[in-house]
């Protein structure tokens, strides 16, 4: 496909990972009242298969957040374009995330969350890129550790294509037509 690198994480890699992660939520959070929290857009399809494979029941809300634009690195600044709908006061917060790279955008909404005090306040991120953080966070479940380089797929996108991808790949070469 055309924008499209190398395959960083195959499509089954991520769904094993995916269920390794949710069994670990199921265990943890067995007999809490449990919402997840997903940072639109690029957590959803990560917040879908993750939430089909808890056995729990649990409740949905999202965030829209811009730190990136059309850039490919974290402008550092950070912009809620849309709030929870919700009451987290004394909820089992998860927030569901699909990647870290400074830290700067999860810490910031962790602040503005942990504010409007929560039971507990945890992390699931698919995504964490190595030896970039600005910040330390402490991320409960996490996916996989990346090269510090643009990734697309599976919800991440470039100038919004490519989110639909079942796998994660480096961003390639765009041919000019």
């Amino acid at each position: 496909m055309k924008g499209v690198g190398e395959i960083l994480i195959s499509e089954e890699r991520i769904q094993e990972r995916i269920k390794e992660m949710a069994d670990r939520i199921t265990e943890d959070y067995e007999g809490k009242d449990v919402v997840l929290v997903g940072v639109l857009k690029g957590a959803f399809m990560l917040m879908s298969d993750l939430a089909r494979q808890i056995r729990l029941p649990l409740e949905f809300d999202f965030m829209a957040v811009s730190s990136y634009g059309s850039a490919t690195r974290t402008s550092g600044v950070v912009r809620i374009l849309k709030d929870l709908d919700y009451e987290i006061t004394g909820r089992h917060i998860l927030l569901v995330e699909d990647i870290i790279d400074s830290g700067l955008t999860l810490n910031y909404l962790l602040k503005y969350l942990n504010g409007r005090r929560p039971e507990s306040l945890e992390v699931c991120a698919l995504l964490r890129k190595s030896g970039i953080q600005q910040v330390d966070l402490d991320v409960r479940y996490e996916g996989f550790e990346i090269p510090a380089e643009f990734v697309i797929g599976y919800g991440l996108d470039h100038e919004q294509l490519y989110r639909n991808l079942p796998y994660i790949a480096f961003l390639g070469q765009k041919q000019v037509s």
